[in-house]
């Protein structure tokens, strides 16, 4: 059973930083996708970023990218989120999520319906 705890969410001042962490077990295989996804009050779950846990390749939405950077640890089984630069926008509940998914497409990478296991999410407030 795979299973995702994310922490690192908190309060922070317009053009701070974060670091997110999900802390991933249970992994059948090593071709998982492991995805940051994120939902603010009232609007859908949207795809920020990915990473590939076999190879490393990253994927990112064009309102994060050069500002977030996702990594991982394959001995920790942690993948992380560094948020720079964020803005009040960036503010949403943010989850992790992972499924064995072989497309390198962006747009199928950044669907939350291709994902089959879900964090329990980690509130990121950006206000002053």
């Amino acid at each position: 059973q795979v299973q995702l705890v994310e922490s690192g969410g908190g309060l922070v001042q317009p053009g701070g930083s974060l670091r997110l962490s999900c802390a991933a077990s249970g992994f059948t295989s090593d071709y998982y996708a492991i995805g940051w996804f994120r939902q603010a009050p009232g609007k859908e779950r949207e795809g920020v970023s990915c990473i590939i846990r076999s190879d490393g390749s990253t994927y990112y939405a064009d309102s994060v990218k050069g500002r977030f950077t996702i990594s991982r640890d394959n001995v920790k089984n942690t993948v992380y989120l560094q948020m720079n630069r964020l803005k009040p926008e960036d503010t949403a509940v943010y989850y992790c999520a992972t499924g064995a998914i072989f497309s390198r497409s962006l747009a199928l990478l950044l669907r939350p319906s291709v994902y089959n296991y879900w964090g329990q999410g980690t509130q990121v407030t950006v206000s002053s």
